[in-house]
């Protein structure tokens, strides 16, 4: 009698936990066509973006980043797609979107279909709106990353955070990763979940989105440590080449590859 009211009494919490992550933003895509620009903006350029990448981020090029209906359904899902082709001095092309909206914790969740191929990197990932912390915008002031994945290890999936004093410059950054044998042929549910003390994130299905943790930080030390605190966006994009994507090498025979996000959701505590 007692465990079955203590399995009661579970129940209730998980419920009532439940009920108090109410969605306020999301994007499902369903339609053929353009990006929503009421939600999304894009970075443009082809510098290297400080990784010695090889793309030209375009701005709202529908070769690039375009919404897809699922064949004969309703649903749609975001194709961003990184192309071999000259542009703006670059050799290739791709997209990197960056949402309008900012938040400060929360859970954000993102369902994705990741590609293959060696030399393609692609990201969910959030960066802080302004700079609050330190001299520098980065890492002084965080970068929280939800899926990174390089198409030379292809079911790896790494969880990262950077911050001024933890990050890949000092070879020091918290970070883990897990084999997901089915990243590249079934969408995936990535969970962050970002406290004031904590962050998390997961990766799972429809059935469990929380089935495997990938990283967890606690929050520690002074405000260098922990600039995660004041509003992030979050960032979608498919890198090529770079000192980590292309590490490996690049075959340029790969092209076009593309990531399939399905939906993005974002979630506050109330």
């Amino acid at each position: 009698m007692k465990a079955y009211l203590a399995l009661i009494y579970l129940w209730c919490i998980i419920q009532f936990s439940d009920a108090d992550w109410v969605r306020v933003w999301e994007d499902n895509f369903d339609w053929d066509g353009g990006i929503d620009l009421n939600k999304w903006e894009f970075d443009v350029g082809g510098h290297g973006w400080g990784n010695n990448e090889n793309q030209f981020y375009t701005q709202n090029r529908i070769e690039n980043a375009r919404c897809e209906r699922f064949p004969g359904s309703a649903n749609g899902r975001l194709i961003i797609e990184a192309r071999k082709e000259d542009y703006g001095g670059s050799r290739f092309t791709s997209a990197r979107l960056k949402s309008k909206v900012k938040w400060t914790y929360g859970r954000l969740q993102i369902r994705a279909l990741l590609p293959v191929g060696r030399g393609i990197w692609p990201a969910l990932w959030m960066l802080p709106e302004r700079q609050v912390y330190g001299s520098a915008y980065w890492p002084d002031n965080g970068e929280i990353d939800l899926m990174e994945q390089v198409g030379y290890d292809p079911l790896r999936i790494h969880s990262t955070v950077h911050t001024k004093a933890n990050n890949h410059m000092l070879n020091n950054h918290p970070s883990n990763s897990v084999i997901v044998g089915d990243a590249t042929t079934n969408f995936k549910i990535y969970t962050l979940d970002w406290n004031v003390d904590k962050i998390e994130m997961f990766v799972g299905s429809e059935a469990n989105p929380f089935q495997t943790r990938i990283f967890i930080w606690n929050k520690h030390g002074d405000w260098t440590t922990w600039p995660f605190d004041k509003p992030f966006f979050v960032l979608l994009n498919i890198a090529v080449g770079g000192s980590w994507g292309g590490s490996q090498g690049l075959d340029e025979n790969i092209f076009p590859r593309r990531m399939e996000i399905d939906w993005v959701y974002y979630y506050q505590w109330r």
